[in-house]
């Protein structure tokens, strides 16, 4: 009987990590971890980059549909979904002087977000149990859930709420999407209490573009602080603060001094310099956006 009740449990096991369950997680567990690689990163071709990784992300998705509980895979997804809509998407609507076809592109950069964001959520809810209906739901029940987040949650906690506040800046008369921006602002605190320092100061350069948009508000002060903090974390290896900062600060404030020392400060930095290579492809991405800024100068800033 004990030997039966044995053979039962056994068989039950081996189903459940069949090989070729076990071959679709390895598979899995591989290409998750390419989002971040340092190989990725320190790629100096955006435009090669722009053209590869659309098959990873489908090849995650198809992976993702096989192996339902598998966390990593949807982080990877929501990162590379918002990565690939802010640099390859969102920019190219920017710079298209044809309005009809730069609509199109920020509808699509909006679904590549809204993309990301659902594996997100889903993210958040195998890792803690929290549900998109609680984070929507009353501020109270919205504080309770995302209290169960740790620190090791903070990769999603930034990739959920970077890829809901990229939609709703693609989207800003979609009233029903706009009404979440204090989910995205909930978010993004408990991120920074966890780990402020995540990803060499990425949650305080998000701070500095998405605070404006919070209800409450945000005052020059603060945003100042938050660039200043980036700027330290960054520890001189990434120049993105320096082109979020003259964006949405130097910018709105028609500081036009500061802006252009801004971005031609990031236009100066040298992308190949060793301590910078892990960040050269995001270094290149920043830099393209900082020769649009400048190029557009006289749009953004008044004579």
């Amino acid at each position: 009987m004990r030997l039966a009740k044995f053979s039962l449990l056994l068989a039950v096991v081996l189903a459940a990590c069949s090989p070729k369950t076990y071959a679709l997680r390895q598979v899995a567990e591989a290409i998750s971890a390419t989002g971040d690689s340092s190989a990725l990163a320190r790629d100096d071709d955006p435009d090669f980059v722009r053209e590869a990784v659309p098959f990873a992300l489908k090849t995650m998705e198809s992976l993702a549909d096989k192996l339902p509980d598998h966390l990593r895979l949807r982080l990877a997804l929501a990162r590379g979904f918002t990565q690939y809509g802010y640099a390859f998407v969102q920019q190219d609507a920017d710079e298209m002087p044809d309005p009809d076809r730069a609509k199109m592109l920020r509808d699509r950069a909006a679904r590549l977000y809204l993309r990301a964001r659902a594996y997100g959520i889903e993210g958040l809810r195998m890792a803690r149990g929290v549900s998109d209906e609680q984070l929507r739901g009353k501020e109270q029940v919205r504080v309770q859930a995302l209290a169960k987040m740790s620190r090791e949650d903070v990769p999603l906690l930034y990739w959920t709420s970077a890829s809901w506040a990229g939609a709703i800046s693609q989207r800003k008369t979609d009233l029903e999407l706009v009404a979440d921006v204090p989910v995205v602002a909930a978010i993004l605190d408990r991120a920074l209490a966890l780990d402020e320092a995540f990803e060499l100061g990425a949650l305080h350069e998000f701070a500095i573009a998405f605070d404006p948009a919070r209800p409450e508000g945000t005052t020059a002060q603060k945003q100042r602080a938050h660039f200043d903090r980036a700027r330290e974390l960054q520890k001189g290896k990434k120049i993105s603060a320096l082109v979020t900062y003259a964006e949405s600060v130097a910018g709105p404030a028609q500081d036009r001094r500061q802006f252009e020392a801004l971005l031609n400060e990031a236009l100066r930095f040298d992308v190949n310099q060793p301590q910078a290579l892990d960040e050269r492809l995001e270094n290149k991405i920043a830099q393209r956006r900082a020769r649009f800024l400048l190029m557009h100068e006289s749009d953004i800033l008044s004579d």
